[in-house]
């Protein structure tokens, strides 16, 4: 398998092993079913729960890749193993993050560790032992858009200028200190500066991806089901819950902020070709998004309630969604960036990728993944309070 494949210059690719941390997390889950279905590489997946990766563990010898993927049970934060398996491998991916909206407020401290401190030792190790490195940032990292700052009735509003993100180009504008949502994106930009910086100068090998909205099966959890009855996750298993509990989705200010959405499975081609074409990603941060799947949050809570009838039979409640204020839902603290339209030319330029499937289609197949998992348990999970 490993002759037949070849880079995008036509160069043969050597079958290598990934230090994957974060590998049992919803991006983590779909690259290494990538890895395994797709690829001879050899996986060392690190992370302290594994059930989303479990049907590529389990049972032991059942499939091909059987020896291809390691599980390793450890918490970066404190775990003397890290740096011994960042030295096994030739290329180490960091997906490891605190990175619910909801816990930026409530949580800043755990966040702003989680996000720079935790990833400080994965950056030392990969300089010192000479290893690559593919670290997960985020989009967050440009904040409000330049446009935010213009009068409501400017023209320049609709000038891309002023609103597209560049990797290289366009500021990251955060708001006040007060404002601790800003407490992820702000330590995820100090972790970018410190890895750049790094390549600059100890020659470290890196690229950093900016994931633009990745959504798709798997993402996050349903709260009380497979995650705590309390929490509050990103916005499509949010409204996920309401959907599968039959309650009005909550848009936060409205829904009026805009964002765009890419199929978990398009961006994971988009890794796979960062892996494997070392020479053409050194270096290079890498906006990976679609900026065709544009909408603001009230449009996917329209759209989500369409789709979600569609594959479930049941019909929308007369009054599907319902306005709760920023500070109701998230709590004091909270502020938001306008829109988040990635510049694709860098990851065209050098990788010749391009996301494909529309919004539509990842809603579909997203929420019939949601159904399918989640309905009964969630009917279930309703129906006991009534039986006592």
């Amino acid at each position: 398998m490993a002759a037949a494949r070849v880079d995008l210059d036509g160069n043969p690719i050597k079958a290598m092993t990934i230090c994957m941390i974060g590998a049992g997390g919803f991006i983590g889950s779909h690259l290494c079913e990538k890895l395994m279905t797709e690829t001879p590489h050899k996986v060392l997946a690190l992370d302290v729960y594994n059930d989303k990766i479990k049907h590529l563990l389990e049972p032991a010898g059942s499939h091909p890749w059987s020896d291809r993927i390691q599980f390793h049970r450890l918490n970066i934060k404190h775990d003397s193993r890290l740096e011994g398996l960042i030295k096994m491998a030739d290329l180490t991916i960091n997906l490891a993050a605190i990175c619910t909206p909801a816990d930026y407020n409530t949580r800043p401290l755990d966040t702003i560790y989680s996000n720079f401190i935790d990833a400080l030792p994965v950056v030392k190790y990969c300089s010192e032992n000479s290893k690559r490195l593919i670290h997960f940032s985020t989009c967050e990292v440009y904040g409000k858009t330049i446009g935010s700052f213009l009068p409501k009735d400017s023209p320049l509003r609709q000038d891309p200028e002023y609103y597209v993100l560049k990797e290289d180009a366009s500021p990251c504008i955060f708001g006040p200190i007060e404002k601790q949502r800003w407490s992820y994106a702000c330590a995820k930009q100090l972790i970018e500066r410190l890895i750049y910086a790094e390549g600059a100068e100890n020659g470290l090998e890196f690229a950093i991806v900016r994931p633009f909205n990745w959504i798709g099966p798997r993402m996050d959890f349903i709260p009380g089901i497979d995650g705590p009855s309390e929490g509050v996750p990103r916005v499509l298993a949010c409204f996920s819950n309401n959907l599968l509990r039959h309650e009005p989705l909550k848009l936060v200010d409205g829904g009026e902020s805009q964002r765009t959405f890419v199929y978990i499975k398009d961006a994971i081609e988009a890794v796979l070709l960062m892996i494997e074409n070392p020479a053409r990603v050194n270096g290079h941060i890498f906006n990976v998004g679609n900026p065709h799947n544009e909408v603001t949050v009230r449009q996917l809570a329209e759209m989500m309630i369409e789709v979600y009838s569609k594959v479930s039979g049941e019909p929308p409640l007369e009054s599907p969604t319902v306005d709760v204020s920023s500070q109701e839902f998230y709590g004091v603290g909270y502020d938001d960036s306008d829109k988040r339209i990635p510049d694709m030319t860098i990851i065209n330029r050098q990788l010749g990728w391009n996301p494909k499937t529309s919004l539509w289609d990842l809603l579909e197949s997203t929420l019939t993944y949601q159904h399918r998992t989640y309905a009964e348990a969630v009917k279930q999970a309703l129906a006991k309070p009534a039986a006592n």
